[in-house]
């Protein structure tokens, strides 16, 4: 018997019970969807934060401590932010750190704490605000007005601030910001910026309120500098903006400084400083996405478990409708492996169809799933050809042993089945 009379014969059988075959397939079609939409949008997530970290802060290495040693969990420095609200970078540390060749700028970092933050008789509350260097905002990040001088008693406030009271903000507009302690400070707004030169590579910039003023005279956390005995600044992040081609030089370069700076020593035991590239990022966001889409994913394959199950059963009980069918087969001439293939090749068709029809569904099930994320859809073209190829695999295993079963039928009981 030949392929195409195979196939004529398994698409006849299958036509023949259209409700039994599509309920079979549906398992499989719930399988492949789903694998096809968790890749897909792990892959869509994985792009966008990539390209976003990529495009924005290639050039920024950020020095900060995180947890390490005996209570830092593996041993050495590594990514997180436990150690953040540690102020250990001194000002010596600063211009120790912009001595280092190959570095463009520094940026130190601290928070100044508020209660509230008034416009036009409108209060939002806020625990803390940002105080930072004007460098911290190139020319192209500031979308309006400009950026705030050292001393100056003026605001630099992201896009969405601007919306974060009733009457939006505007360069010009006045802003009143309680501090911590209760005092009042009035503030003018000079600039809004789409983002930061210093900002963390995860830190969503456009997605919440940001609210920037100078280090001078805002910012009031200080500590005594163990190398020069006088009391200076002290802040919990500071990031090394690098000339493009030295990196990783500058990176290892500011690693080696750290072994001898100010922050060594005020920092807690538990404690690492640690300099890390945006690329350091990427690598361990990457591998976290990965970790659960092939977690998610995992959780999807037993639909597909369910679908194989499901197309072994109705094989079974196809074999069992059509023994006397089998039986005429065997009579006129058809041997063990035509049967056995024609079985085949009904089970190979039902996966088949079943991954025909997810792969689509995943694709837009998934392009939706992007969509209310507002992240970029980037198809996962790989996971693509392994949910086709894993649909038609499911339908060849659970038509194994039917057909198998279907072959082994002795035609002369065949005949005589009722």
């Amino acid at each position: 018997m030949d392929l195409r009379e195979t196939l004529r014969i398994a698409t006849r059988s299958i036509r023949s019970h259209k409700l039994r075959s599509v309920l079979t397939v549906i398992g499989v079609v719930i399988g492949i969807a789903s694998v096809v939409t968790f890749a897909t949008f792990g892959a869509s997530v994985e792009a966008d934060i990539v390209g976003e970290i990529g495009s924005t802060t290639a050039s920024n290495v950020y020095v900060l401590p995180t947890p390490g040693g005996e209570d830092g969990g593996d041993g050495g420095p590594g990514p997180g932010i436990g150690g953040l609200a540690q102020p250990v970078f001194t000002t010596s540390d600063v211009e120790g750190l912009r001595e280092i060749e190959g570095v463009r700028q520094v940026l130190p970092r601290g928070n100044v704490g508020v209660s509230a933050l008034s416009h036009a008789n409108d209060t939002v509350s806020r625990s803390q605000i940002t105080a930072t260097t004007p460098a911290s905002f190139p020319a192209d990040a500031i979308v309006s007005g400009r950026a705030f001088q050292t001393g100056e008693r003026a605001v630099v406030v992201s896009e969405a601030a601007t919306r974060a009271f009733e009457d939006n903000l505007s360069v010009g507009d006045n802003l009143s910001i309680t501090r911590a302690n209760g005092g009042e400070v009035r503030v003018e707004v000079v600039g809004v910026a789409n983002r930061t030169a210093g900002q963390f590579s995860f830190a969503s910039f456009a997605g919440q309120p940001r609210f920037y003023v100078p280090i001078d005279p805002f910012y009031e956390t200080t500590i005594e500098s163990p190398s020069l005995g006088v009391s200076q600044n002290a802040y919990p992040q500071v990031t090394v903006v690098a000339e493009p081609a030295r990196i990783e030089t500058v990176k290892d370069d500011v690693q080696a400084y750290l072994g001898e700076s100010d922050a060594a020593e005020l920092k807690p035991e538990s404690v690492e400083l640690s300099a890390q590239t945006s690329g350091d990022f990427v690598e361990d966001i990457q591998e976290i996405i990965n970790q659960v889409t092939r977690f998610v994913t995992g959780i999807a394959v037993i639909a597909l478990i369910v679908g194989a199950i499901g197309i072994a059963n109705i094989m079974l009980v196809s074999v069992t409708e059509r023994t006397r069918e089998i039986g005429i087969m065997k009579a006129v001439g058809a041997r063990n492996r035509d049967v056995m293939g024609l079985f085949l090749a009904e089970a190979t068709v039902l996966g088949g169809a079943g991954a025909i029809v997810g792969l689509p569904l995943g694709l837009a099930v998934a392009y939706g799933a992007t969509a209310y994320a507002e992240v970029a859809f980037t198809p996962a073209y790989v996971w693509f050809a392994i949910a086709v190829g894993v649909g038609v695999l499911v339908g060849v295993v659970a038509g194994l042993y039917p057909a198998w079963r279907a072959a082994r039928v002795d035609p002369i009981d065949a005949l005589r089945y009722e």
